[in-house]
């Protein structure tokens, strides 16, 4: 699974989203804040149109300030979110401001539109220097995201009751689009510089990834231009990165973006158009996508971020599931040895059986018979105990199997949501902590418990509902305690895998649905990449937990073998039409 990072929102994008919130969110009312992780905020306004939901996140890797769809409610309780919450009430936001090429943003809030501002949230995306502050009337400090000590910046120490000041100035000069072609290219020759050290140098507000965008729109040809010589750059090359500093400074001016996801870099938010192009046709003519930028590149930053949450919550279940069995297996070996040794008791037994068979044993001789038939006892006893530890870690070495092909649906499971993915991937890691903890751990984990496992749901052809467990508890859940009679239960022949079972109690379920229903427990086990896969169907009624067994094993009776074909599963999920 290959993690991507997220594009930087640099003060291009900033400016881009600004532009378009100005359009949609002034004036507004604000209503809620809550903190949905340590380094963000998401606050909702009230506009005549309806609710307009914003993120603001100060994290140092990815600061940014987006639009999102209505998320859940979660972290309204945190302080920080009670203080904005406070703030900010029962005033209207009537102005969003950024000055000049710095990446910090201002909402001015007040009683009512026209009226001075009470409260000012001040937004910082500055990196690892990033943060969020709420300021009174008098621009002191009320609350903030990050306090900055001393003696973790001796320039800009920043904390609660302090009037705000601004971060300290940029280095370079504002780039200004009547600034003459020959001027700017001799202020870039200046130093003998590669190209991107020089427009980062000279010029505010050029970020790497803008000085991609400027370089070329193809990716190795930008990053072979930015680490040229600004003396090595024929003519015809200089007269092409100026237009495009021109495009860029054009659509700065003008406030009129454009969002792609092309180019050298995730996205873009300004067109870099060709002479003709830029002689001819204003930024403002280009058409427009209906959904607001601001809103896609939430959804952007969302889906990025998922993706990276998915794949660190993957990279530590691998890790754990990986210590995890050599653990068990070692300890296996352990028991194994020790059952091995205990097969010597008949022999002890009969060396002692020919000391004392001896003409005339002496008391010596009896004592080390005796040593010998307690030595005997000793290893029978240990007998019970050995083949009880033995199934204990055979147990949850299936445990772990069933767990490793859990893992490796949800790693492939590209037709279901990232956020569904995460959910089921950190449910697996709930429950491996869980199941693998001490038993009075787990009975007292177990008691706190309170929701119910959540299978996936899946509409048969017919409209039946059919459950597909994706870890041990949703297993036991849908196939012994949700279970009615008269569904009908499949699971991969020998092979580990997820239950599956068809709610045919609810209705008539015909050829199709049982087909449906084969293949997607082919599928959701370790047999998915064959192309036949033999599949258990049997009443759910025929089932029976096993003493002993790990979570979600079952026996079953009166069972049947049908074939089944892992495939058709897949390019029914993949066509998104069965998902309940």
């Amino acid at each position: 699974m290959v993690s991507q990072s997220p594009q930087v929102m640099d003060l291009t994008s900033l400016r881009a989203v600004l532009a378009d919130l100005r359009a949609r969110l002034l004036p507004s009312r604000f209503e809620k804040a809550q903190q949905p992780d340590p380094q963000t905020l998401q606050l909702g306004f009230r506009t005549l149109r309806g609710m307009i939901w914003l993120e603001l996140s100060w994290k140092a890797e990815v600061p940014r300030l987006v639009e999102i769809s209505a998320p859940p409610k979660q972290g309204a309780g945190s302080t920080l979110a009670q203080q904005i919450q406070h703030g900010l009430r029962q005033l209207a936001l009537t102005e969003l401001s950024q000055e000049g090429f710095e990446r910090v943003v201002q909402f001015q809030l007040a009683p009512r539109p026209g009226q001075p501002p009470q409260r000012t949230l001040v937004l910082e995306l500055m990196g690892r220097h990033s943060n969020l502050l709420l300021l009174d009337d008098r621009q002191r400090i009320t609350a903030i995201a990050r306090q900055v000590r001393m003696h973790q910046s001796r320039v800009r120490p920043i904390g609660t009751g302090d009037v705000y000041s601004a971060p300290p100035a940029l280095q370079g000069i504002a780039p200004q689009l009547d600034e003459p072609e020959q001027r700017w290219r001799e202020r870039l020759e200046l130093l003998p510089l590669s190209l991107e050290k020089a427009l980062r140098s000279a010029y505010q507000g050029i970020s790497p990834v803008l000085a991609k965008h400027l370089a070329d729109p193809h990716e190795d040809v930008a990053r072979a231009r930015l680490a040229t010589s600004v003396h090595e750059l024929s003519d015809q090359q200089w007269q092409v990165l100026h237009q495009r500093w021109q495009c860029w400074l054009k659509a700065l001016e003008t406030e009129r973006f454009e969002l792609q996801f092309d180019g050298p870099n995730s996205y873009r938010v300004w067109k870099p158009a060709s002479a003709s192009t830029f002689d001819g046709e204003s930024l403002a003519d280009l058409p427009q996508p209906g959904q607001p930028l601001s809103l896609r590149l939430g959804e952007y930053y969302a889906t990025v971020l998922q993706r990276q949450e998915l794949n660190r919550v993957t990279q530590d279940l691998q890790k754990q599931l990986k210590q995890l069995r050599t653990r068990e297996e070692a300890l296996l070996a352990d028991q194994r040895a020790g059952l091995e040794e205990t097969g010597g008791a008949d022999d002890l037994q009969q060396q002692g059986d020919a000391l004392l068979c001896q003409v005339s044993p002496n008391r010596e001789t009896i004592d080390r018979a005796q040593k010998l038939y307690g030595r005997a006892r000793k290893l029978r006893r240990a007998v019970p105990a050995l083949e009880e530890r033995l199934q204990h870690h055979q147990s949850r070495l299936a445990l772990l199997d069933g767990s490793e092909s859990f893992l490796e649906e949800l790693i492939g499971a590209d037709w279901d949501r990232l956020e569904a993915r995460t959910k089921s991937l950190l449910d697996l890691r709930e429950e491996l902590d869980d199941l693998l903890a001490p038993k009075r751990l787990r009975r007292r984990r177990q008691g706190s418990r309170r929701l119910d496992p959540q299978p996936l749901e899946i509409h048969s052809p017919a409209g039946l509902l059919i459950q597909v467990g994706r870890n041990h508890r949703q297993n036991d859940w849908i196939s012994l305690r949700r279970a009615r009679p008269g569904d009908l239960w499949f699971h991969a022949q020998e092979c580990p895998g997820s239950h599956v079972v068809l709610k045919a109690s609810a209705g008539f379920a015909d050829e199709d649905d049982v087909t449906l229903a084969a293949d997607l427990a082919a599928w959701f086990s370790r047999a998915r990449g064959n192309r036949r896969v033999a599949v258990v169907r049997a009443p759910v009624e025929h089932l029976q937990r096993i003493a002993g067994a790990a979570l979600g094993t079952v026996q079953h009776k009166e069972g049947e073998v049908v074939w089944a074909e892992p495939d058709r599963a897949r390019q029914r999920l993949i066509a998104g039409k069965l998902l309940a």
